[in-house]
């Protein structure tokens, strides 16, 4: 089985091994305690803290250990907007962060767009910053497409601003620090090979923050409960170890994420490659086919030995597409994200690329999608195909098998209640080269205008 999925969580790296078993039998005891067993628990703790903010790029009195990625997002947005609650409320955040900031961020925070390759642009959202902004908030990398954040333009903004800037680098931070004048950054151990459960927050000096949790004395009283010594300091030795490795390794999988990059459009026939071809993360790679039920295809991929993932709303519990693909305006059916770990070979990238198009061909099958030389006889007059109450790819498959019998210039209204259609026949459009008309919003659900311009 070839795991492609470490942009989820990464398997538990050998030196976190060690050193979780090794803390388990010497940092059992309270680290608050002057007995000798407290003592070298409290001097394990202290290592592995300065470990985590050498990594960082912090002192180690600014960093503190969470139990969780969410959690430290949760902990320093509501700490700086309690501190910061007279100058207002309002938080900025980039469209595309991930969902623990937007949901701590709130409905009403301010989301500065991204471009079709899901990056901001700095002077954009330099603009967004007003008098009342309490807070910033910008992904390192994006979790989704891999595309990375220009992380330093935004920081030197918000520090122009007096705003503090919030960084969630859980998906950067294995491969290097973070560059520019942050205020606040967090990260979660699993995303680089320590164990599940530890997240970590750092507050840099001089940045007004106010916990919100009960008092309490552990972690410098802005994370409470008792430290769970072994898994931080399993996750401080392998941040410390993946960092030995990234510049090889990124090298060698950047290598691999450009084969993928080039060979999948060439080998299966209407598919896009989204997020940044440059600018990214050297070990991820997302692309969408056309006519594809993402659900079914992440299913014959794992039968097919590949476990990877999926922002397409038909895997998902709401049937909306990922709200990362739908910032970007990019195709969300049949999308698949391949993030190769540190022991991702050729020869297996070589074996996914040999499955793929198959894997590909029987789902669109089965979906009774449209053939290269398929086409309906020419008509005259608007065709309306009715989609409603079918989901993600039936409004788009619908669509492609009538188009042919439009008359160049004729027109196609698709009516869909499915909230992918608002993504995905604009995106189809684009990448066949018709003319998107745009949505009316009808009782039920939408009608959305095609004109055929080829």
């Amino acid at each position: 089985m070839s795991y492609f999925d470490v942009a989820s969580s990464a398997p538990l790296h050998p030196v976190a091994r060690q050193a979780l078993i090794a803390a388990l039998d010497e940092g059992w005891a309270d680290p608050a305690r002057l007995h000798r067993e407290g003592r070298r628990a409290r001097l394990l703790l202290d290592a592995a803290r300065e470990t985590a903010a050498d990594a960082v790029g912090c002192r180690p009195d600014e960093l503190i250990f969470t139990p969780s990625g969410t959690r430290a997002v949760h902990l320093g947005v509501a700490g700086v907007r309690a501190a910061r609650r007279r100058v207002g409320s309002r938080v900025v955040v980039s469209a595309v962060e991930h969902s623990s900031v937007l949901h701590a961020a709130g409905d009403d925070a301010a989301e500065v767009p991204v471009d079709r390759f899901g990056r901001v642009d700095p002077a954009v959202f330099a603009g967004a910053l007003t008098a009342d902004t309490a807070l910033a908030a910008l992904q390192s990398a994006n979790h989704e497409v891999g595309t990375v954040q220009p992380v330093a333009e935004a920081a030197e903004a918000c520090r122009a601003a007096g705003v503090p800037l919030l960084v969630d680098a859980a998906q950067s931070l294995g491969w290097g620090p973070v560059d520019g004048d942050w205020s606040l950054l967090t990260a979660s151990a699993h995303k680089w090979g320590g164990p599940a459960g530890v997240g970590l927050l750092a507050v840099r000096k001089g940045t007004r923050f106010a916990p919100q949790d009960p008092a309490d004395e552990r972690e410098s009283g802005r994370s409470p409960g008792f430290e769970n010594i072994p898994a931080v300091l399993a996750a401080a030795a392998s941040l410390r170890a993946v960092r030995a490795e990234a510049a090889e390794g990124g090298l060698r999988l950047s290598a691999l994420v450009d084969r993928i990059r080039a060979r999948v459009p060439a080998l299966v026939p209407d598919v896009e490659v989204v997020g940044d071809p440059v600018r990214r993360l050297p070990h991820v790679v997302t692309f969408s086919c056309l006519y594809v039920d993402g659900e079914a295809l992440l299913h014959e991929l794992d039968r097919a030995g590949f476990s990877v993932s999926s922002g397409s709303s038909c895997t998902s519990g709401t049937l909306t597409p990922s709200h990362v693909l739908r910032a970007m305006g990019v195709l969300s059916e049949g999308n698949v994200r391949v993030s190769l770990g540190a022991g991702a070979t050729e020869e297996e990238v070589e074996r996914f690329l040999g499955v793929l198009p198959g894997v590909v061909s029987s789902v669109r099958e089965r979906l009774g999608a449209p053939g290269a030389a398929s086409a309906a006889a020419p008509g005259a007059g608007p065709v309306v195909v009715d989609a409603l109450g079918k989901r993600c790819p039936i409004p788009v498959i619908e669509l492609a098998k009538v188009i042919g019998g439009v008359p160049v210039g004729g027109t196609v209204t698709v009516l869909s209640d499915d909230a992918a259609a608002r993504l995905d026949i604009p995106a189809w459009c684009g990448m066949r080269g018709q003319e998107y008309l745009g949505e009316e919003r009808r009782e039920r659900g939408s009608a959305y205008g095609v004109r055929r311009l080829v």
